[in-house]
């Protein structure tokens, strides 16, 4: 076995990593927070996605869509969270759930209707074309940008969340909602900029994946599986989780690529019984959180 090839392969599977670390953070961010199953979630992906290659190929802008998009999606968020989803609070997790998987749907053909069945183009933008050499062989730009990029929004939400008084009432408001209402916060709108937040998360990681990714209506439906796959592994609501679990299933899916192809998209569900068999609430999960 080429060592560097491992280690090489090791380093991609950090790079699709990170698309699931961003995946599973906005899924866990809202879950941990409002205990909504989000079944739209791949599909703002796919929106993200495609805004994104449409202002990329109107502007030639990568940077300006990159702006744009995670705040055009988190709108889309925002907008859903308070007239769709905030009805169904208490309703049981179930309502939600179907709601958004509904959604799903709507959003999937609503992106048909404006940009075609057949997909959008979207290369790599001319400022991170290229190789560099890490040590063990060349490696794309782009791709060492996307694991830069994910450790930079970690790092960037959690100080949002563990530094500053906003993160202490999201951290409040996920144990217990009622005290944090007692206390005078309007907890309704704390849900309203999480979910505006998760969401926004989740287009984020579509334009960033655009470029390595095929951008077409149907793209957030594998997404969907694999965000979830890691939100389980890791924990639902753990940001930690989120995290630990998208780079493992990034490295796991990677190197199963190099020794067993046929088995890649078969080892991360097997990673995940494996998981739930150890311990069913995941890595970093709370037992009973689903009750």
């Amino acid at each position: 076995m080429d060592i560097n090839l491992f280690l090489l392969q090791l380093v991609t599977g950090l790079a699709l990593g990170s698309v699931f670390v961003l995946l599973a953070l906005g899924l866990s961010l809202i879950f941990g927070m409002l205990t909504v199953v989000n079944f739209a979630h791949g599909a703002y992906f796919m929106v993200g996605a495609s805004i994104g290659a449409y202002l990329y190929g109107l502007t030639g802008q990568f940077w300006l869509s990159v702006v744009i998009v995670p705040i055009a999606v988190g709108v889309m968020g925002l907008l859903t969270e308070r007239f769709l989803v905030r009805p169904l609070y208490g309703r049981g997790i179930d309502y939600p759930l179907l709601l958004t998987f509904g959604l799903s749907y709507v959003l999937v053909e609503c992106v048909r209707i404006v940009f075609g069945i057949d997909g959008l183009q979207m290369g790599t933008p001319a400022s991170l074309r290229g190789a560099v050499n890490i040590g063990v062989g060349q490696f794309p730009l782009y791709r060492l940008f996307l694991i830069v990029a994910t450790a930079l929004i970690v790092v960037a939400l959690w100080l949002v969340i563990e530094k500053t008084r906003f993160g202490l009432i999201i951290r409040a408001g996920a144990r217990d909602p009622e005290i944090v209402r007692i206390l005078g916060v309007d907890i309704s709108k704390v849900w309203l900029i999480v979910f505006a937040i998760g969401t926004g998360i989740a287009g984020l990681s579509g334009i960033l994946a655009a470029p390595i990714r095929a951008v077409n209506p149907e793209m957030g439906i594998p997404v969907l599986a694999e965000s979830f796959v890691v939100t389980v592994i890791g924990g639902m609501g753990s940001l930690v989780g989120a995290v630990v679990a998208g780079l493992l299933v990034g490295v796991v899916y990677s190197l199963t690529s190099l020794y067993a192809p046929d088995y890649a998209e078969m080892s991360i569900f097997a990673l995940m019984a494996l998981v739930l068999l150890v311990r069913p609430q995941g890595l970093f999960g709370r037992a009973g959180l689903m009750s």
